[in-house]
């Protein structure tokens, strides 16, 4: 379905809002992997999403001239929305923008130097006093500070190098595709540190986590919110013992039980580590002198995403999600283009293990990221490399996900946020 912007003047009344917006690349050349659609000439598209029936309106495109945005936090107080930009041969930018809550349309009101190359992650503290980014290219991770008032980034506070400053083996301009994954790929993914995410524990907010897909390690911080920064305290292998080419790339906690899932992007599999509250809580009451932190995650079980018979050096894992009732964990396979659906255990001895429910295709190409509705019925792949999202129904019950027909043309999509504004005080919820 070829899409053209309504007007600003569109109310979809009588009906809450809910904006799903699309980031796209406008750029290949200077991209660690080698995109097979279209360059974007619009980077980020807005969309009103009909949670009746999971179809979706093209509200607005950002007219700005942003450069491979590639990942999309949404701040949990304010009508603010942060994305990064992914570029490998030079610093990426966060941009802040402001979103109107009842048109949909982004409004930048802030860029800031990532302090790293090909940017791709953003966590936003409990308290949204600093966001935390990683630059996967160079490995770096940093705090930023955030106006109070505005919600625009501020400052660097603090700039973490697992590579101490070493020249990275492998060089921007000379590199394997990232698409590959054959071994002669994964040798050289991994010849330095590479970050991928970073995110905060659910239950003290204190303990950051940040997946080295270079290393095949989970590295762990104290976060200091006062201070800013991150202080190592150890790390954790992404798998079991003497599995090679396992490539960390995301980490999601579940939203009820002390449990982690991380995907390993070159492996195709996922993770499953049980969380120990005593050994993060003796890391943050340690502080700076704290020397002896012990891992504060545990590997319970190691499950593939993809079929035995599918070649895993044809495939790669994109996201890893937790579904808000907790009873399910959904992966994405670029090459097999699929999601795998996991239901979740909660019997004894057995809480947080997963069991293969489905695997279903994407209705796309290259599905780099997916993003559920609010509700948590409606879910939308950003399939790269086939130009186009498509939108799932999503069985609560049994998990299984049923293609709507709802499909829509966006160039180079590689990545999903979902948002429902936050109204001023006085006025109704649409």
């Amino acid at each position: 379905m070829s899409l053209q912007p309504l007007s600003a003047a569109f109310q979809p009344t009588g009906r809450r809002s809910e904006f799903i917006v699309v980031s796209c690349y406008t750029r290949f050349d200077n991209l660690a992997h080698g995109p097979r659609g279209k360059e974007a000439k619009k980077s980020l598209y807005t969309f009103w999403m009909d949670t009746s029936d999971g179809s979706m309106v093209l509200l607005s495109v950002v007219k700005e001239d942003v450069m491979n945005p590639a990942f999309s936090r949404w701040h949990s107080r304010r009508n603010v929305m942060y994305t990064c930009t992914e570029s490998v041969a030079e610093n990426g930018q966060i941009d802040t923008w402001s979103v109107d809550p009842f048109t949909g349309q982004l409004s930048r009101i802030g860029t800031f130097d990532a302090g790293g190359t090909s940017t791709c992650y953003i966590t936003l503290d409990k308290e949204s006093r600093n966001i935390l980014v990683v630059n996967y290219w160079n490995a770096t991770i940093g705090v930023f500070g955030v106006d109070q008032s505005t919600g625009a980034v501020t400052c660097m506070r603090s700039l973490y190098d697992p590579n101490e400053g070493r020249s990275m083996k492998a060089k921007h301009d000379r590199h394997v595709n990232h698409s590959e994954n054959d071994p002669l790929a994964q040798k050289e993914r991994q010849s330095d540190p590479h970050s991928h995410a970073v995110i905060l524990d659910p239950f003290f907010g204190r303990i950051a986590y940040v997946p080295d897909l270079g290393m095949d390690l989970i590295r762990q911080f104290h976060y200091d919110i006062e201070a800013g920064t991150l202080a190592a305290r150890g790390t954790i292998s992404s798998g079991p013992p003497g599995r090679k080419a396992l490539g960390p790339r995301y980490i999601e906690f579940h939203p009820t039980l002390p449990i982690a899932y991380v995907v390993n992007e070159l492996a195709s599999d996922i993770s499953v580590f049980e969380f120990d509250k005593e050994a993060a809580e003796a890391i943050i009451q340690g502080g700076a002198d704290y020397t002896e932190a012990k891992p504060t995650l545990r590997l319970v079980q190691s499950v593939r995403t993809i079929p035995e018979a599918f070649p895993g050096e044809a495939n790669t894992c994109g996201r890893v999600a937790v579904h808000s009732s907790g009873n399910f964990v959904l992966v994405s396979n670029r090459g097999h283009d699929s999601i795998t659906v996991f239901r979740v255990h909660f019997t004894h001895g057995h809480k947080g293990l997963l069991s293969t429910c489905l695997t279903q295709h994407t209705r796309g190409a290259t599905p780099r990221h997916f993003q559920f509705d609010a509700s948590g019925q409606w879910l939308i792949t950003a399939n790269q490399d086939s130009d186009n999202i498509s939108v799932f129904r999503f069985n609560l019950a049994t998990g299984k996900l049923e293609f709507t027909g709802n499909e829509y043309e966006v160039p180079s999509p590689n990545f999903v946020c979902n948002m429902i504004p936050h109204r001023p005080a006085g006025l109704s919820t649409l």
